[in-house]
C-alpha cells in the first residue's frame, strides 16, 4: 500500500526531495505502507498549479461545477467500502463505523454541496446596487487524522462547489484514504491544478501552506496549539483563516430527564470513535442527588462496550491513533487518579484482552471537579468526567467554564427548558435530547474552539468574497 507520489497539477508527481515515512496499523503496531513526506518546494509547485487553475475553473458555470460534483460523488459511492477498510487499517476506527459513519458522513458533504450550489444566488439585488459572492481563491486545507475524510470533504466539498482551487493536506498520520479521494477527483475528470494534494506533517508542509503567499485562505482542523500556529503564519499575507480546533464540552442533565437513558446514551456519544472526537460530550453534569444511579447506569454502558479486531463487524471500540496519543491519554487517566476522582470504570493500563495494539479501558470518573485536569483538558480518548451541580444555573456555569466552545448538549424531558439551557451554553453546535446529526446545519466553535464554520450554506460561505457593485 506504498503511495509515495503527490497528486499536483492533474498528475501523479515525485517528492522534490525523497523522504518517506511509515503508516502504522494502531490495532497491530506493525507499519503496512509508506508515503513521502514533502516539503516547501511541494507545497510551492502545487500553489502555483493551484493558481494557473484558478482563472478558468473560478468562471465555470455553476451546471459545470455541479456535473464535476456528481462524478466525484458516484465515484466515492463506488468505492466506499474500499475506502472504509483504509481508514480501519491507518486509524483504528471499528469497520462497521468506518463505513456507516466515516465514509458515509464524508459523501454526505458533497451531496450536501452539490445541493446548495443548485439555487445559491451569487448576486443579489441590495439598495442602489448589487451583492455579489466571489470564490476566495486558492485554498490551502489541513485536515487531521481522527475523521480523515469527513474532515478532507467538509473542506474540499464547498471549496470545489464554489469555484476555488485547492491544495490539501491531509494527516501524515491516516493519510492512505485521501490518496484514494484523489484519484476519484482524477476519474472525475477536473482540470488539471484544481485540486491538488500533497503529503508531510505540520511543521514542514502545513506551515509552508499557512505561510505561502499564493494561497488565499486556509482552513485547519486539529488542535488549539497548532490552530494558533497556522493564524500566526497567516497572518504576514493577510489570509481568511478558518479554523475548527478542541473541544471540552459539556452534557447537561436536568432533574427530569430520564437519568439512566441519558447516561448511557451519554457514555456512548463520548466514546463516539474511541472517544477521538472533537465535540464529544466529555463533561457530564449530573444533579448532585442523582450521583449513585448515574454512576450505576455509566457502569452499565461501559460493560456493553466491545474492544477487539477492528475488521471485526462485532467490534465497537478499536484503539487510539498512535502510541503518543495512547501515552496521552494514559497520562491524564492517571492524572485523575491523582487528583482525587472517583473511578467509576475503566482506569490506567491496557484492557486484558488487548495483546497488542493502542487500546485504552473505557473510562469514567465520578466526582470530577472544575480544577482537575481531566475537566479542563481534550483528553481525545474514551475518557468521561462526571459533575454534580446542585442547580441549573451552576450547571450552567460550569457548561461555559473552559477555554472551548465546540459543542454542548442538554437533556429534558421539558422542551422549553432545554431550548432555555440551550442558548445559555456559549458554544457553537447544542444537541437537545440526542438529536442525530444536520449536515445541513453550520459546525464550528466559539473562544479556542475556532472560528468559521463547515457544512450546508455556511460553510459554502466561507469560500467566497463578498463584492458590492454601485450603480
Amino acid at each position: 500500500m506504498d503511495r509515495l507520489q503527490f497528486y499536483i497539477d492533474g498528475a501523479w508527481v515525485d517528492p522534490a526531495v525523497p523522504a518517506t515515512l511509515g503508516v502504522v496499523n494502531p490495532a497491530t503496531e506493525e507499519t503496512f505502507a509508506r508515503i513521502s513526506l514533502g516539503s516547501a518546494q511541494d507545497v510551492d509547485r502545487a500553489a502555483k498549479a493551484a493558481r494557473r487553475a484558478f482563472a478558468a475553473y473560478s468562471a465555470t458555470s455553476v451546471e459545470q461545477r455541479l456535473d464535476w460534483l456528481g462524478k466525484i460523488i458516484e465515484g466515492f459511492r463506488a468505492r466506499l467500502p474500499e475506502l472504509a477498510r483504509t481508514m480501519t487499517l491507518e486509524m483504528g476506527a471499528p469497520i462497521t463505523f468506518s463505513t456507516e459513519r466515516q465514509a458515509t458522513v464524508a459523501l454526505f458533504h458533497f451531496e450536501e454541496a452539490a445541493r446548495v450550489l443548485a439555487s445559491y444566488p451569487f448576486e443579489q439585488r441590495m439598495g442602489n446596487g448589487i451583492v455579489r459572492r466571489e470564490p476566495i481563491g486558492v485554498c490551502g486545507l489541513i485536515t487531521p487524522w481522527n475523521w480523515p475524510l469527513n474532515q478532507v470533504a467538509s473542506k474540499v466539498a464547498p471549496a470545489l462547489a464554489t469555484g476555488c482551487t485547492v491544495v490539501l493536506k491531509p494527516s501524515e498520520i491516516a493519510p492512505l484514504s485521501s490518496m484514494l479521494f484523489a484519484e476519484i477527483v482524477h476519474d472525475a475528470g477536473l482540470p488539471p491544478g484544481v485540486f491538488n494534494l500533497v503529503n508531510g506533517d505540520g511543521p514542514t508542509v502545513g506551515e509552508a501552506i499557512a505561510a505561502h503567499p499564493g494561497i488565499d485562505m486556509v482552513s485547519f482542523t486539529g488542535s488549539t496549539a497548532a490552530g494558533v500556529r497556522v493564524a500566526k503564519l497567516a497572518a504576514d499575507t493577510v489570509k481568511r483563516v478558518a479554523q475548527e480546533l478542541g473541544g471540552k464540552s459539556a452534557n447537561i442533565i436536568l432533574p427530569d430527564a430520564d437519568l439512566r437513558a441519558a447516561v448511557i446514551a451519554g457514555v456512548h456519544a463520548c466514546y463516539t470513535n474511541g472517544g477521538q472526537n472533537c465535540q464529544s460530550p466529555t463533561r457530564m453534569l449530573i444533579p448532585r442527588a442523582q450521583r449513585e444511579a448515574a454512576f450505576a447506569a455509566a457502569r452499565e454502558a461501559v460493560g456493553a462496550i466491545r474492544l477487539g479486531d477492528p475488521l471485526d463487524p462485532a467490534t465497537t471500540m478499536g484503539p487510539l491513533v498512535s502510541p503518543a496519543q495512547f501515552e496521552k491519554v494514559q497520562a491524564l487517566i492517571q492524572s485523575g487518579i491523582d487528583e482525587g476522582a472517583t473511578l467509576v470504570a475503566g482506569g490506567a493500563g491496557r484492557p486484558a484482552e488487548a495483546g497488542r495494539g493502542y487500546y485504552v479501558r473505557p473510562t469514567v470518573f465520578g466526582d470530577v471537579t472544575r480544577g482537575m485536569r481531566i475537566a479542563r483538558e481534550e483528553i481525545f480518548g474514551p475518557v468521561l468526567s462526571i459533575m454534580s451541580y446542585d442547580s441549573e444555573d451552576e450547571a450552567i456555569a460550569i457548561a461555559n467554564d473552559t477555554p472551548f466552545g465546540l459543542a454542548g448538549f442538554v437533556q429534558s424531558r421539558d422542551r422549553e427548558r432545554a431550548r432555555a439551557v440551550a442558548n445559555a451554553i456559549r458554544a457553537g453546535r447544542v444537541y437537545l435530547n440526542g438529536a442525530a446529526f444536520d449536515r445541513s446545519l453550520p459546525f464550528g466553535g466559539y473562544k479556542q474552539s475556532g472560528n468559521g464554520r463547515e457544512f450546508g450554506v455556511f460553510g459554502f460561505e466561507e469560500y467566497l468574497e463578498v463584492k458590492a457593485i454601485l450603480g
